[in-house]
């Protein structure tokens, strides 16, 4: 994270000049020399000021932003773009509320990708009134998610990788792949 400063023309939102006793209302050093520590505080005081805005990702500067992701968790890695930084961050305490489903998955790649993923799995869920039922799904765990991207990178399919790995269920063995999606000279 890049280290905020003084600000040229920022004022203090409470000079201390204003706050200092009477007797040193028309001492010129004494206001001086409280001016330069308005100049010091300036940037601290609109910071506490706009406080709310600093953990409202829309609203953030870019760098805090990125910070504020590995504090909640997000799934990013700084390669993303700003929207796709600022919906992420956004949507990492829902996102962690729903980890570990096809959903959350699902969600999580659209969110670091922006295309939705083609996701394959063994799992299944089903009701009977009877015991002893047959059991849905497959004896073995799997999945497989597949993103179609319309100009893929090795560095995608390792990003997709890591990004699964961190998603799935733990005890669920995956596989991904990339690869590029069809594209329609139609549109």
């Amino acid at each position: 994270m890049s280290t905020r400063g003084s600000i040229d023309g920022l004022r203090s939102s409470a000079p201390l000049g204003e706050l200092l006793p009477a007797v040193f209302a028309e001492d010129r050093l004494a206001q001086h020399f409280v001016a330069g520590l308005d100049e010091v505080l300036a940037p601290v005081l609109n910071a506490l000021d706009c406080l709310d805005s600093y953990f409202t990702p829309a609203l953030a500067p870019v760098d805090f932003t990125r910070w504020l992701g590995g504090w909640v968790g997000a799934e990013t890695d700084g390669t993303e773009p700003e929207d796709r930084l600022r919906a992420a961050v956004s949507a990492a305490a829902r996102l962690h509320r729903v980890r570990g489903t096809r959903r959350g998955l699902a969600e999580a790649i659209r969110l670091t990708f922006g295309v939705e993923p083609e996701i394959s799995e063994s799992g299944a869920a089903d009701w009977s009134a009877r015991p002893l039922g047959p059991v849905p799904g497959e004896r073995r765990p799997r999945l497989h998610v597949l993103l179609r991207l319309p100009d893929p990178t090795p560095a995608d399919e390792h990003r997709l990788d890591r990004l699964v790995a961190a998603a799935r269920p733990a005890h669920m063995p995956y596989t991904v792949q990339v690869t590029a999606a069809e594209r329609n000279p139609d549109r």
